[in-house]
């Protein structure tokens, strides 16, 4: 997720209650809550420095107790206040946990398990950044404020607020989750039940939108993907999708296959599609292009390792590009 709703999410988690085992409580929280992002860093190493170890071991299991103890470490050399260790500590733990889990229902997905195995965890169900989930999070952000300045008008003694309303917004951020997963569940079983091009679909999946009734569909077949639009609300068609068919390795596509972005890349993407033509910029050379379809199609690629390569099948320049201008906001 976005780190608004991180530190948003932390914050509540402190005025639920755990602010209170230790001073500066919320402070730790709302540093732990955005703790496994300190990998940001790697983005000075270029793009595909930074999709290879964004979402690393930063966000794995068993670093969670090392983002946990440096939060408190943080929080405690820049304030000026004692903290109680072992309650910061455990405060920390349950912050960098929410990061992990909300991380989880994106299409980019974390790498749980590392440094044991590198395979990607991820549920799909929501995107990175969500409309809905920073309504919910900022009304209970605006709530309490609002009602200190209803209560000083009226008289009202000054109170602490804020636990309540915090409750009830993790609340539905959890019933907004659970119902997206709920809603996903029924686009794959959708997807998985539909035929294309008269082929059963060896794998399938969802992809959300900004909408949690409107879905992007893929079924992969033998030699190739099939995109559909899903709407929730109306019936489903197996044929109203887009094929985009999987090429042969060519030469071209082998020799930008050994380069470190596309080894990179290939880490990381999970419905690959190769895409070779003509280079623009240069006479009797091949652009090579391996694109993620949960991010965008060839025509409009979001993540992307892109190589050209000469007619003696020599890589004569290879790079990694998020696209962002065309990638599908994820």
């Amino acid at each position: 997720m976005d780190n608004l709703t991180h530190s948003l999410v932390g914050l509540f988690l402190a005025r639920a209650g755990f602010r209170h085992v230790t001073p500066r409580g919320t402070a730790i929280m709302m540093v732990a809550a955005n703790a496994p992002d300190f990998d940001v860093v790697c983005w000075l190493g270029g793009n595909a420095n930074y999709i290879h170890w964004h979402r690393h071991i930063t966000h794995s299991l068993i670093a969670l107790p090392v983002m946990a103890i440096l939060s408190v470490a943080i929080v405690r050399g820049l304030g000026r206040r004692q903290v109680n260790w072992l309650a910061a500590f455990l405060i920390a733990m349950v912050a960098v946990a929410s990061h992990l889990i909300l991380d989880l229902t994106n299409v980019y997905g974390v790498r749980l398990l590392l440094p044991f195995s590198g395979r990607w965890f991820r549920w799909d169900s929501t995107p990175v950044i969500d409309g809905v989930i920073w309504a919910v999070l900022l009304l209970g952000l605006a709530a309490p404020a609002l009602g200190r300045l209803v209560g000083s008008e009226i008289g009202e003694r000054r109170r602490e607020a804020g636990g309540g309303w915090a409750v009830m917004a993790l609340l539905l951020l959890s019933a907004y989750d659970y119902g997206r997963a709920v809603l996903h569940d029924h686009a794959v079983a959708l997807m998985d039940s539909g035929t294309f091009h008269g082929l059963a679909p060896r794998r399938v999946g969802a992809f959300p939108m900004a909408n949690p009734l409107r879905w992007d569909g893929i079924a992969e077949l033998s030699d190739a993907y099939v995109i559909i639009p899903i709407d929730l609300r109306q019936t489903f068609h197996s044929d109203a999708g887009e094929t985009y068919y999987k090429p042969e390795r060519t030469p071209a596509i082998q020799a930008a296959l050994a380069t470190a972005p596309f080894q990179i890349f290939l880490q990381f993407v999970q419905y690959p599609i190769w895409v070779s033509g003509p280079a623009p910029e240069g006479e009797h050379a091949t652009r090579v292009s391996l694109v993620d379809l949960r991010f965008g199609t060839p025509p409009l690629p979001g993540f992307e390792a892109v190589a050209t390569v000469n007619d003696r099948n020599q890589v004569m320049d290879s790079t990694f590009t998020f696209g962002l201008g065309n990638a599908r906001p994820r």
